[in-house]
């Protein structure tokens, strides 16, 4: 996988919305936000454009993006919020630019779709992360910065992905495993079945997550991946916050009971409850990396070098 240049104070970052319209004053407040952490800021065209619940037409959407990797002066890229419309955009696209200007790209959510196709299309690291409107408007907390500092700005030989110390990691399945990582919200990867942009899953450990599902929908979707062939080849799975996913009817199955009933015969090591998705705290994951999953001590690992040296 190609690894883009480490993030430093001083550097341009260009601000993108390949998804749901933000409104002015928030996106303003992220940037603020940005400039006091030491960076300089380059906004998208269309960041402040509404096209029903978009920020603009699918066009400019994804124009924002490719003139961001095509953008020599920009060092990194920042979605501003997820919400919906990324699918509308993956073939529109230039994954051949980004493979040549490899730069941070990062966020969550919705941009779970666009982390899969530039992983698989770019072969570029990418990092499911805080996104600025979503997350920093009013600052990021100090567990979600260190993991977001250490991550894009470090990015050392190994990362301990570590939950807040009032979190801790369980294991659902026992073993050990090492794969690259994949995977974000498990509706947008389910949303990739069938299309030129699905998941390739074939020895990774899948990271997923999720929010505002009921549980029978979580069942469903795991259900699609099943059937799709996505959950038979693979290493492992880490499970990460399910914000608000919960039964729509008493006699439904209970999360953790989806879970098990779905996950458990795959007999690969599974670790649930990591502190990354629609949460706060909120650990940075870097997606198309090595990772390796220990459940005897209940670690895991990003076991390569994330990002290079400018």
């Amino acid at each position: 996988m190609i690894k883009p240049k480490k993030l430093q104070k001083g550097d341009l970052v260009g601000l993108v919305a390949p998804a749901s319209h933000a409104n002015r004053e928030d996106i303003d407040k992220s940037i603020k936000y940005l400039k006091k952490l030491g960076f300089n800021i380059k906004i998208a065209d269309n960041i402040y454009l509404k096209d029903y619940s978009y920020a603009g037409s699918d066009d400019k959407r994804a124009e924002g993006i490719n003139k961001m990797f095509e953008d020599e002066e920009v060092d990194a890229i920042f979605c501003i919020r997820g919400g919906y419309g990324v699918h509308r955009i993956l073939d529109k696209i230039d994954y051949e630019s980004i493979s040549k200007n490899p730069k941070i790209f990062m966020g969550y959510s919705d941009i779970t779709a666009l982390h899969i196709a530039i992983n698989n299309n770019s072969n570029l690291i990418t990092f499911h992360g805080p996104m600025t409107v979503s997350d920093m408007k009013d600052g990021l907390d100090d567990f979600s910065f260190e993991s977001f500092e250490n991550t894009l700005m470090s990015g050392g030989e190994i990362i301990d992905l570590v939950n807040p110390k009032d979190e801790k990691i369980k294991v659902l399945s026992k073993g050990k495993a090492c794969g690259i990582l994949t995977g974000g919200n498990l509706a947008l990867i389910a949303g990739t079945i069938g299309t030129p942009y699905e998941i390739d899953s074939k020895d990774k450990i899948l990271f997923i997550e999720d929010i505002g599902e009921f549980t029978f929908k979580i069942d469903r979707m795991l259900m699609q991946l099943k059937l799709a062939g996505k959950l038979d080849e693979l290493k492992g799975i880490i499970l990460g916050d399910f914000n608000n996913c919960k039964k729509q009817d008493e006699g439904d199955a209970s999360l953790m009971e989806v879970f098990e009933d779905l996950l458990l015969p795959l007999n690969i090591p599974i670790i649930s409850n990591v502190k990354s998705g629609h949460c706060t705290p909120n650990i940075t994951l870097p997606m198309g990396a090595l990772v390796e999953i220990d459940t005897d001590k209940n670690e895991i690992k990003i076991i390569e070098s994330v990002v290079i040296d400018g």
